[in-house]
Order: structure tokens, then C-alpha cells, then sequence
């Protein structure tokens, strides 16, 4: 048993040091004096956000990027209470969602497109902050990388309790993998909420097609297709003034159900690195816990439960530390967190496999 254990500690082991690496190899985005040329699309697909909406479009009118170059178009999704748009210095529009498959975002997504009159679209979401130089940064690396699809970084807002740490730890890995996936030439997982890509691109994927069933994965899927078609033109913009904020859930229903949704996705992926990685972190997790268990009964000698879980905890950390770096974030109850998230992590991993869950007041099946 324990030759079990620690061969797929040992995998796991190996995959993380392939991320890390792959973290040290992205080189920052150099600031580049370009004049601004790229015009964009920012869709925000909502669905009863008038709370947030205008924070969003606050901090998209301090944008250090010509009002000119840039459209906002918000899609309705159903929403049960009515936004209206107040006196703004840019152009903006809130349009219907026009469904017609199982997930609302990708719908609301081709809907924007269709109505785009920019280039690039560039998605985030409505509980999201940007920065002045957000579209600044999009374009000094586009106009510099001709890339066609970009992905860039999303982190928390700061608040003091155990339940932001936690996800805010967990976000962290989810991060920490992607730029890591993308230095090893290998990406596979991106967040919708800072994504651009250009609109012919997007049509030369076409669009969604051949997942439109799965209700999320408006950016993991499209970032696949992209690069199994054209990997050099897949890019991540590893620039601190790119990354967007957003909000972490309030409760633990609510982290658990977003996980799920999550981790649905992971069984489509057309991406075999991406697929790979997800069943080693499971396995490394069911481990864990068949370790933690064997220990409880005194099947297993403490030096060798020590000796799995500080390793794991280690090259956990290392990774978590660079990402917490890039990102400019505190770690904080990083013991504590990591002691708790391979019972969360292998419960979200079953539970995604055969449950259904919620989403927007909807609930939705695998």
C-alpha cells in the first residue's frame, strides 16, 4: 500500500515541478510604448447584478485607453430586476440573451459577437474591477505578440475570514496551474472573467460548437479548440496591470457548487496534458486521504504520513508562493487550508462526476 501511495505522490510531485517551471519560464510582459490601436469589445454577460454592474463600469471609465477604441456591451441574461445605464463617457448598450443551447453564458457570449463592432472581444464578468491600464496592457501585447487569443489573470478581493483564505488559496493553485501550463507550451485552462480573442479568430473556431450542451467552460473549451488549431496564436498576458479582481462567494454552498462547475468541465477537455492533470490532482488527493486514514487507525507509521503530506505541502507551496508574488496576494492559514482542501477537493471531484448544480438561481446537470 504504501509503494501505491507514494508512486502517485512521486506523479504528483512531478507534474507540480512541471508547472513551476513552466511559471519561471513566462517572461514578464515588458512595458512597451505603442501607440493605442486595438479596439475592443468588452462583453459582460449578467444576470441580476445591479449591484455590481456599476462598480464594473466605474472602473472601466478611469480606463487609461481611448474611449474611442473601446464598446461595452452587457447581455441580460434573464435577469429579474431591471439595470439601467447611467450618463457615461464611452459607448455601451445592454442587450437580450438569445438562448438556444444549455449554457447561457456561451449564449450570451455569441450574442454579444454578433452585435461587436470591434476587432478583439475581451469577456469579463459583471462582479469583476479592471484597472486603468487593463486594455492598455491587452494592446501593447497583442500589437507586440500578434497573438489572436489571450488569456490574462483573475484574483480575489481581500477579506478576513477563513472561508475567503481558503479560496483564495484555491484560486491561487487554479492560477498558478494555468501560467504554469502555458510555459510549458502546454495550456489548457483559462478564466473567462479576462479572456480576449478577436472576433475572426473566434469564427474560425467556430465559436462554441461542439460543447454548447455543457452549461460552463466558455473559456476552457474555446482556449482547447484554439490551441489544437493554432497553438502560436495562444498566448498569456503575464502583466500585474492586466489582471482583473473579482468577488469570492459568501458561503460554502456557494464555493461548492462554483467547484463543481468547475470541475464538470475537466471530463470534456479535448486537451490530454489538461485531462492528465486534473486525475493526478484527484488521485493525489484521494491519497492523501487514504493516507490521513490508514494513520487514524494505526495501519500506516506517522513518519511515512508525515513524511507524504509535508511533501505535498511543500511543493504546494512553492508553487502557491510564486503565484501569490505575481499576484501581489497574502497567503494567510496556508497549513490550516491545506489540512482541509483534499476532503473539499475529492468531494467536489465525486460530486461533480454524477450531481447536479446550481448556478444564477438555475440548477444545471452534468
Amino acid at each position: 500500500m504504501l509503494v501505491i501511495l507514494f508512486t502517485f505522490l512521486i506523479i504528483y510531485i512531478l507534474f507540480i515541478s512541471a508547472l513551476i517551471f513552466g511559471f519561471g519560464k513566462m517572461a514578464k510582459n515588458k512595458a512597451i510604448e505603442l501607440q493605442p490601436k486595438t479596439t475592443f469589445s468588452i462583453v459582460v454577460p449578467f444576470r441580476n447584478e445591479a449591484e455590481n454592474l456599476p462598480k464594473l463600469l466605474h472602473s472601466i471609465s478611469l480606463l487609461n485607453y481611448p474611449s474611442v477604441l473601446f464598446e461595452v456591451i452587457l447581455v441580460d441574461d434573464a435577469s429579474e430586476e431591471e439595470f439601467k445605464i447611467q450618463n457615461l463617457k464611452f459607448k455601451i448598450q445592454i442587450i437580450k440573451n438569445i438562448r438556444k443551447s444549455n449554457s447561457p453564458k456561451k449564449d450570451a457570449i455569441e450574442t454579444a459577437i454578433k452585435t461587436a463592432k470591434n476587432e478583439w472581444i475581451i469577456s469579463t464578468d459583471a462582479d469583476c474591477l479592471v484597472q486603468k491600464d487593463w486594455l492598455l496592457s491587452f494592446a501593447n501585447y497583442i500589437q507586440s505578440s500578434n497573438k489572436k487569443m489571450v488569456a490574462a489573470g483573475v484574483c480575489y478581493l481581500q477579506k478576513r475570514s477563513f472561508l475567503n483564505d481558503f479560496q483564495t488559496l484555491d484560486f491561487l493553485s487554479l492560477q498558478g496551474a494555468t501560467i504554469g501550463s502555458f510555459g510549458i507550451g502546454k495550456p489548457f485552462m483559462c478564466n473567462g472573467a479576462n479572456f480576449a480573442y478577436s472576433k475572426a479568430f473566434f469564427n474560425a473556431l467556430k465559436g462554441f460548437e461542439g460543447n454548447e450542451n455543457i452549461a460552463s467552460g466558455d473559456d476552457v473549451f474555446l482556449l482547447q479548440k484554439a490551441v489544437l488549431k493554432e497553438p502560436k496564436s495562444v498566448g498569456f498576458l503575464y502583466d500585474f496591470k492586466s489582471i482583473v479582481a473579482t468577488q469570492s462567494v459568501t458561503t460554502w454552498k456557494e464555493l461548492f457548487m462554483q467547484r463543481v462547475r468547475w470541475a464538470a468541465k475537466s471530463t470534456k477537455y479535448s486537451s490530454v496534458f489538461g485531462k492528465t492533470v486534473a486525475l493526478v490532482v484527484f488521485a493525489a488527493n484521494l491519497c492523501w486521504l487514504l493516507c490521513f486514514t490508514l494513520w487514524l487507525i494505526g495501519k500506516i507509521d506517522p513518519n511515512y504520513f508525515m513524511l507524504f503530506i509535508g511533501s505535498k505541502f511543500l511543493i504546494d507551496l512553492i508553487l502557491l508562493q510564486k503565484t501569490a508574488y505575481f499576484f501581489k496576494t497574502k497567503l494567510s492559514l496556508v497549513l490550516l487550508s491545506s489540512l482541509f482542501y483534499p476532503f473539499f477537493s475529492a468531494t467536489v471531484a465525486l460530486y461533480s462526476l454524477f450531481g447536479k448544480y446550481t448556478w444564477k438561481g438555475r440548477t444545471f446537470k452534468k
